[in-house]
This record gives C-alpha cells, structure tokens and sequence, in this order.
C-alpha cells in the first residue's frame, strides 16, 4: 500500500536536502578548477589540466610542453595559492557562523555580530605594529577574539529577559571598543612603512598569498572545522535550550567554551592571514538554512561548502572586475549588509528566525 502524496513528496524532498552537501561540495571543486582559469590573464582550461597532469607526473625536462612559462607561473604559483586561501577562508567562516548561530539558538549572529572579527582585527594589527611573526599574529588575532566573544556573550548575560537584541548590542559595543583599539594602534603606527601596510590588511584581501600563509590558515581551519563537524548533533541538542540539553547528558558550559575556542581559532587565523572579512559567517549560514532546514547533521557542512563557493566567487570578482584590484572586504559587505536586511526583514514578518 502506497503512502500518502504528501508523505510522498515529503519523503522526496528530505532526500533532496540529504544530497545538497554533496552537491555543493562538487561545486566548490568546479568553482576551485574555473579560479583557476579566470583573471586578467585568462588560461584555457585544458591548459590547467595539462599543468596540473605534469605536476602529478613530471615528465623530462627537455620534453616539450604545450604551455608558456608564464601560464605556469600564473597558474602554480599565483592562483593556486590565493584559490586554496580564499576557500579555506570562506569554509572556516562558513562552519563558524553555523557554530555561533546553533550554540547560541539564534540565526541572526555571526562572528561579526558578536566581535570576534573586531577582537581579531585589532590582535593582528596590534602584531604587525609590533613586528610579531606570522605565528605570533594569530596567536595575538586568536586572544583578541576570544575576547570579544567571551566580552559580548558575558554582556548579554547581564541583561534582562535574554533574545539576540542584548547579543547584538553587547556585540556592537566590544567591536566598538575594538575599533577604537585598532584607531589607536594606527595613530601611534609608523606613518611611512607599516600604516599603509595595516590599512589596506584591515579591508581585507588574498592577494599576496604564499604557501605559507595557506599552511598557517590550514591546520586552524581543517582542525577546528573537523571538531565542529564532529559536533553537529550536539548544537541540535544545544537548539532545545540549556535546561533540556542538560537533561539529556549534554555539558553544556563546557561544549560552549569548546566551541567559542573553536571559532576565536578559525577567525583568529583567517583575519591574521588576510584581514577583515565580514559578513560570510552572518549571511551563509542562512542560505543554507534555507537549502536544507535547521538540522545541523546537515547544516553545517553546507555552511561550510557554500561559504567556500561565495568566498571565491567574490574574490574571483575582485580580481577581475577593476584593473586595480577591490578588497575582498569591501566586496562583502557590499554584498552581505542588503542581504542581511532582506533576512532580517524576513525574519520579522515570516518568523523564519524561529525555523
């Protein structure tokens, strides 16, 4: 006996979420082959793979290839490395956002809500000033950020009647406190080597990306994104609030530390390596909410695909659209600012922040 045509369709369109972090996991890959081709020096495709062949089997030197020098250097040494940081980027802040946004059971934070992006900001600029190594800046960018999170969550506490609104104000008020920090650092800064260097850094941008910085960004991101993907069914349980998490064995107070050390880690390292990057954390996660619903099973590496395929899809266009390069930074916000109103616009008048 056949079921219902509603349970039918419900059926068929649960299946279909189940295949969309599949889908777009392809999709960053194809996005990651056509970076790879696109920019102000266009190479065909068949010529990326040609490369990317001969780096897998290198052949003899004297034998020839069907490739210029300079599209190898373009391809190996340029976009490769700015493609693999634009992607981790935005599939750190992608898993993040879902993180903050499942522990805290409100679809309207992010890393720049609550500060962690302006606590980061200002550790890193503080470490430039300061001629701190690479290693040396996230450390600093990974304190800044933990605590902002921890300064915003503890202000919120001591507002009356909880809701993301006194979330928001708390947030507003350490990135203010943050950005005043930073204004300062770049008042006492050396106006001739080093001011110009932290004020085009703190607009954001992956030009200039070295292995180095790709490994730096790498281990933070494939690290803490691996434990965060480890713990999606506990933000489900997390999304039933304290008191019944707590009920069901969960620690509560010791997963919410874990996952705000998590995501100080994740922000930390990808504004240390290319500045201030706002908005994919807030905005992805909704998208992906849309895609597949509120499960976190699922949820979360959606977040974290889609962030990938946005992060380089805008830093594709910052490539190409101008002769002189746009900092990815001001391209998000472009970006994300119209889109987190029409959200929030939304969430109003549908109740989708409930969803």
């Amino acid at each position: 006996m056949s079921g219902s045509p509603s349970a039918d369709r419900s059926r068929v369109f649960h299946d279909w979420r189940q295949a969309v972090p599949f889908v777009l996991g392809i999709s960053l890959f194809l996005a990651l082959v056509l970076s790879l081709c696109i920019g102000a020096y266009p190479v065909p495709f068949a010529t990326v793979a040609r490369i990317f062949v001969r780096l897998a089997w290198p052949a003899p030197l004297s034998q020839h290839v069907p490739w210029s020098l300079t599209q190898q250097i373009v391809v190996q040494s340029v976009r490769l490395p700015r493609i693999v940081l634009a992607t981790l980027a935005g599939v750190g802040l992608g898993l993040s956002g879902a993180a903050l946004q499942g522990m805290m059971r409100n679809p309207l934070v992010g890393p720049d809500i609550v500060g962690v992006t302006s606590g980061a900001a200002f550790g890193g600029v503080l470490a430039l000033v300061l001629g701190f190594s690479p290693f040396g800046a996230v450390g600093l960018a990974f304190g800044g950020g933990m605590v902002a999170l921890v300064l915003a969550s503890g202000l919120a506490r001591l507002a009356r009647g909880g809701g993301v609104l006194p979330l928001i104000l708390s947030g507003v008020v350490v990135g203010a406190f943050f950005a005043a920090g930073v204004s300062f650092t770049l008042y006492v800064a050396d106006p001739f080597y080093k001011l110009p260097t932290i004020v085009y850094w703190l607009m954001g941008s992956f030009a200039g990306a070295t292995r180095q910085k790709v490994l730096i960004l790498f281990f933070p991101t494939i690290g803490a994104g691996a434990v965060i993907l480890g713990l999606r069914w506990r933000l489900n349980l997390m999304s039933l609030g304290d008191s019944d998490a707590s009920a069901l064995g969960l620690k509560v107070q010791r997963l919410r530390w874990l996952i705000v050390g998590l995501v100080s880690l994740i922000v930390a390292a990808q504004v240390s390596v290319s500045g201030g990057v706002g908005w994919v954390g807030l905005v992805v996660p909704h998208f992906s909410r849309m895609l597949v619903g509120p499960d976190h099973r699922r949820l979360v590496p959606t977040a974290g695909a889609l962030g990938g395929i946005f992060l380089l899809a805008v830093d594709d266009i910052a490539r190409c659209i101008t002769v002189q390069e746009m900092p990815i930074g001001v391209l998000t916000a472009l970006v994300g600012t119209p889109i987190f109103a029409f959200m929030l616009w939304r969430a109003q008048t549908r109740g989708w922040a409930n969803e």
